[in-house]
C-alpha cells in the first residue's frame, strides 16, 4: 500500500513539474528574445551571450510605456480600492443576515458572474458616448468596478461566513459598538487573506484589460498598457526583441504584486470556499 501511495505521489509530482515547465517555456522564450540584439539570429531557445539591455530602454521610449504605465496604474489602483471597500461592505450584511432579499441578492450576483462582459458592450458604448466619458480614466474605473464587483462580493461573503465567528461581533455589540465600528475595527482586519486574493485577481484582470480599453480609451494620452503594447506590436512586428522587452516591462508590476501577496492568496481562496 505504501509502495502504491509513493508511486502516486511521484506521478503527481512529475505531472506538476511537467505542467510547470510547459507554463514557463513561453516566458523563457520571451526573456531570451528580449535580451538578444536585433542582429542575433540564433535559436530562440539559446540564451544570449551578449545581453542587450538597451532593448528595454528603446521599448520604453518608443512605445511610450511611461504614460501607459501611469494610466494603467491609476485605473487599477482606484478600481481595486473601490472594489475592496464597496465589495466588503456589501458582502457583510449578505453573509450575516439571511433574509429572503439578501439571499436573492446573493444569487443575483452569482448569476451576473456567468454573463459575458462583452454582452453589454453596445449599450455600454452608447451610454459612455452620451455621458461624454470617452477617453477618460473614470469610464475605465467604473467599468472595471461593475465587471468585478459581483465576484468580489461572492468571495468576501464566503470568507465571512466560513472564517469569522459571530461571537466576536456579538461581544462587541454588547459593549455598545455600532455596526460600522464592528465592521471596520473587528471584521475588516480579519479579511486580510481574502482581501489579498481579491487584490491580486482584480488587479491582474484590470491591468490586462484590453477588450474594453480598446473601445473606450482610444486617445494616446489615456491609453493603457495593453493598448500601447498592441499598437507597438503592430508598428514593430519585424523587431520582436523590442516587443518582447515591452511585454516584460508590462508584466513586472503584477508579478511583483503577486510575490508580495502570494502567502495570503491561496489561504484566502481556500478559506472562502468552505461553508459553515
Amino acid at each position: 500500500m505504501d509502495y502504491s501511495s509513493n508511486r502516486k505521489k511521484i506521478a503527481l509530482s512529475t505531472l506538476a513539474l511537467f505542467i510547470t515547465v510547459l507554463h514557463f517555456l513561453p516566458f523563457y522564450v520571451l526573456i531570451t528574445t528580449a535580451l538578444k540584439e536585433k542582429s542575433d539570429f540564433s535559436s530562440k531557445w539559446v540564451f544570449p551571450f551578449d545581453i542587450s539591455w538597451s532593448n528595454f530602454r528603446e521599448a520604453w521610449e518608443a512605445a511610450n510605456l511611461g504614460n501607459a504605465l501611469l494610466n494603467t496604474g491609476i485605473i487599477t489602483f482606484f478600481a481595486a480600492a473601490i472594489l475592496i471597500i464597496v465589495g466588503s461592505l456589501a458582502a457583510y450584511p449578505l453573509a450575516r443576515r439571511q433574509t429572503k432579499l439578501n439571499r436573492f441578492m446573493y444569487m443575483f450576483f452569482i448569476a451576473i458572474m456567468v454573463v459575458p462582459p462583452l454582452a453589454a458592450l453596445v449599450p455600454l458604448y452608447q451610454l459612455v458616448v452620451n455621458l461624454g466619458l470617452m477617453n477618460t480614466h473614470q469610464v475605465a474605473i467604473f467599468n472595471n468596478v461593475a465587471s468585478y464587483l459581483p465576484l468580489t462580493i461572492f468571495l468576501y461573503a464566503g470568507f465571512i461566513r466560513s472564517t469569522i465567528p459571530k461571537s466576536l461581533e456579538e461581544a462587541a455589540r454588547i459593549d455598545g459598538a455600532g455596526t460600522f465600528r464592528i465592521f471596520f475595527q473587528i471584521v475588516f482586519p480579519l479579511l486580510k487573506p481574502i482581501t489579498a486574493s481579491i487584490l491580486i485577481i482584480a488587479c491582474v484582470y484590470i491591468w490586462n484589460d484590453y477588450q474594453f480599453a480598446i473601445f473606450f480609451l482610444q486617445d494616446e494620452s489615456v491609453q493603457t498598457m495593453t493598448v500601447a503594447l498592441s499598437k507597438f506590436f503592430g508598428e514593430n512586428a519585424n523587431n520582436l526583441n523590442l516587443v518582447a522587452a515591452a511585454a516584460i516591462i508590462a508584466t513586472l508590476p503584477m508579478a511583483i504584486l503577486f510575490l508580495l501577496l502570494q502567502k495570503h492568496f491561496v489561504q484566502g481562496l481556500a478559506a472562502g470556499s468552505v461553508k459553515e
